[in-house]
């Protein structure tokens, strides 16, 4: 995991790797978003591709996880939240070398993640119920002054309109 980019760069965007097509979600397929790829390929935008499970350790296939009473837990009650943490640290480490919040326009994430759901996560019961809260990483951005947009949220205009930060002989618009 690491960059994606398409041509000239005119912006940088932080996006969750599983939907750029990366098989790193947690039953070993993806999220493909095709109006993601679509309007980053278009507008030339520069991705940085994250995964805060695969960043901690956690390997690929691996058990559900949610956020069970402030810890993340696999359906089998098993803790795994020192390696959520340290993947959404690594992340968030990513993230300020590549110029922080002041040059990342936006980090677009998978919703309902234990990791990077913002606004929605699931409740900790695993019965598919949602409830208001973010996960690790997203957390961190956020105190980090970072935009999070959960993927649902995302519409490809948002990259047309999103502030230009790679290029700085490029207008701004």
């Amino acid at each position: 995991m690491g960059r994606f980019a398409w041509g000239e760069l005119y912006m940088k965007i932080v996006v969750s790797a599983c939907l750029m097509g990366e098989s790193c979600k947690y039953n070993g397929l993806d999220n493909y978003h095709r109006a993601l790829v679509e309007a980053c390929e278009r507008t030339g935008t520069e991705v940085l591709l994250v995964c805060p499970e695969v960043f901690g350790g956690l390997p690929t296939p691996r058990k559900p996880s949610e956020i069970v009473n402030g810890e993340v837990r696999t359906c089998e009650g098993v803790s795994v939240d020192q390696e959520f943490r340290l993947g959404a640290q690594c992340a968030l480490d990513m993230c300020e070398q590549a110029g922080g919040p002041e040059e990342i326009a936006a980090c677009i994430l998978q919703d309902r993640s234990p990791s990077c759901g913002a606004g929605h996560i699931y409740d900790g019961t695993f019965s598919g119920t949602l409830t208001a809260g973010n996960g690790v990483f997203v957390d961190l951005l956020l105190r980090h002054g970072y935009r999070v947009i959960p993927a649902s949220e995302f519409d490809p205009s948002m990259l047309e309109h999103c502030p230009q930060h790679s290029n700085p002989t490029l207008p701004h618009g």
